[in-house]
């Protein structure tokens, strides 16, 4: 079930709404919780009820083994070290086995000349974030950092809805305090007012931005079989802002949704392309991922504290395995590579003591993650190939209405035609892409406007002008999250 549809906001949300509140308002706390549970697993098995069984039997596994730790039990002879290694080990293995069996298979057989035949498995929705929320609680477990919980707050704490699908990745000590209260049962209507408020702006960033981009980063990526140089950043660069305000318009959906039921989720977008640093970037885009590989990964591994070498290796490893992460193929392994790469040429600068200008930094490290996202979204070398080779290319074709007042540009080697037709209109793709410079560099992010939210008629009507407006485009667009492949 999508958040951008009618069934989940016309339906599903507020009737969940409904009841879980009615239910508080009679005491019947833990009839609340539980009606959440299943409310949560009945949105998660929309998608394919096959697969419920899956995330059911995910949380048991976990569950048990966290309480063995939790109460300094004995798991059948072992000490506590390899029963988290065994956790660790069948949690990893699920996903595997999911995510990477036919990718394996593939390598397998164009490496020694198999024929060995593909799984051809379907990907269980929101596997790779359970996945991850119940690592991280296994080893906070392991390390005396959990306190126990009953059964029936854990299951809220993997199945809760609006972070199920595509995060938050959330932490163990950050939400079960959230659950296990009765502080947030009553219906608060401040909350209620800037979760709406917060869900509509996600929403408008969805269905109106990010899906107007995605055409056009079709057309290039999927379709176009030669790009010239302005096609090829139209191409990149619509990717860029399809999966910036696809992301960030779904995190800011998870935060509202949860927010009216008085949760509140881990900040997880804080305006990414403004950064000045390839690590800064990763402190602001999908910050629960990388806080995940930095405290789960790259830590275990000794961080930055065995020596300069150590700590390139265990920056390079934290990002091949991030880049894997997020899909079976050369081209996300490639992207984690290029930003583990990125990231060690930045430390290194800082020890030498170098510091670039700000407008400079930004530029450099800006145009480095989009030129990244070429591999990140290319479902194939020959399309990333393509689509580079014709932002490097040099040969710039402008619209052939511009020829009269511009001819003079033809002795530098500039062509009149059709611009980027093979995009989509020149001037709309061209007016869009500055329009999203202009929201994600000068305009406030929804951050800091729900931290200076106030329930008045300006933001009502603000809230319901984006939320309808989004709503009515729903009889013409059809899309699905980009994160959700992940």
């Amino acid at each position: 079930m999508l958040f951008n549809s009618y069934i989940f906001i016309f339906l599903f949300l507020p009737i969940t709404l409904l009841v879980y509140y009615y239910l508080n308002h009679l005491k019947l706390y833990k009839i609340g919780k539980v009606f959440l549970v299943i409310a949560s697993l009945f949105f998660y098995s929309w998608w394919n009820v096959v697969y419920l069984s899956l995330i059911v039997l995910s949380m048991l596994f976990n569950y048990g083994i966290g309480s063995t730790f939790s109460k300094n039990r004995a798991f059948f002879g072992f000490n506590k070290k390899q029963v988290l290694t065994f956790g660790v080990i069948s949690n990893l293995t699920l996903l595997g086995y999911f995510k990477y069996a036919d990718f394996f298979i593939e390598n397998i057989n164009n490496v020694v000349n198999t024929n060995i035949p593909l799984l051809n498995l379907a990907l269980p929705l929101a596997i790779s974030f359970f996945t991850f929320q119940q690592v991280a609680y296994l080893v906070d477990s392991y390390k005396g950092e959990t306190k126990e919980y009953d059964f029936l707050n854990y299951s809220l704490f993997v199945t809760f809805f609006p972070q199920l699908i595509a995060g938050p990745i959330v932490h163990h000590k950050e939400m079960m305090p959230q659950f296990a209260s009765l502080k947030g049962v009553k219906f608060n209507h401040e909350n209620f007012a800037a979760g709406f408020y917060l869900f509509a702006l996600g929403l408008f960033k969805k269905t109106i931005i990010a899906d107007s981009f995605a055409p056009w980063a079709s057309a290039g990526f999927d379709v176009a079989e030669n790009l010239n140089l302005l096609e090829a950043w139209a191409t990149s660069l619509s990717y860029t802002f399809q999966l910036y305000f696809d992301f960030s318009g779904y995190t800011d959906m998870a935060l509202g949704v949860a927010l009216m039921f008085n949760i509140k989720l881990p900040e997880n977008f804080n305006s990414p392309y403004k950064s000045l640093s390839i690590q800064d970037f990763w402190r602001r885009w999908h910050i629960t991922l990388s806080r995940f590989l930095r405290d789960y990964v790259y830590i275990p591994l000794g961080g930055n504290r065995l020596g300069e070498f150590n700590t390139y290796k265990n920056l390079m490893i934290t990002f091949i395995l991030g880049g894997l992460w997020h899909g079976a193929g050369w081209t996300f392994i490639f992207w984690g590579v290029l930003h583990g790469l990125a990231l060690v040429v930045n430390r290194a600068w800082g020890k030498l003591g170098f510091k670039l200008n700000n407008i400079l930094a930004w530029f450099i490290t800006f145009n480095f993650v989009n030129i990244a996202w070429v591999f990140f979204r290319a479902t194939s070398w020959s399309d990333a190939i393509k689509v580079l080779k014709g932002m490097f290319s040099g040969e710039i074709v402008l619209p052939a209405d511009l020829a009269g007042k511009f001819s003079f540009l033809t002795d530098y080697g500039v062509e009149f035609g059709a611009g980027i037709q093979k995009i989509g209109p020149n001037k709309e793709v061209v007016i869009s892409l500055v329009l999203a410079f202009i929201i994600i560099l000068v305009l406030k992010n929804t951050n800091d406007l729900v931290k200076s939210f106030k329930p008045n008629t300006i933001n009502f009507v603000v809230a319901c002008i984006f939320f309808v407006y989004s709503v009515v485009s729903f009889l013409t667009i059809k899309s699905e999250f980009l994160y959700f492949d992940f």
